[in-house]
């Protein structure tokens, strides 16, 4: 992969790097891209703290009544 990327050439790629899917020369490039690109630096950063907030709901515990509810209409299906 060429070092001078495009905006839209790191958006599409983003996921996979922040999955670490990508190989180390297409990798060091996004990086290098996002060092000078506020805008790819920025969408990146929102990807991280979103995927880190997903994360983090998936712990929660339903409470107690959410989960009769859902029971019951399990049940009658």
């Amino acid at each position: 992969m060429t070092q001078d990327l495009r905006c839209e050439e790191v958006i599409d790629k983003l996921l996979e790097y922040l999955d670490r899917e990508l190989d180390r020369e297409t990798e060091d490039a996004l990086a290098q891209h996002m060092e000078t690109c506020r805008a790819c630096f920025s969408r990146a950063e929102f990807e991280r703290r979103l995927r880190a907030r997903v994360r983090e709901t998936g712990k929660a515990r339903a409470p107690e009544s959410l989960r009769q509810r859902v029971h019951a209409i399990m049940e009658r299906y």
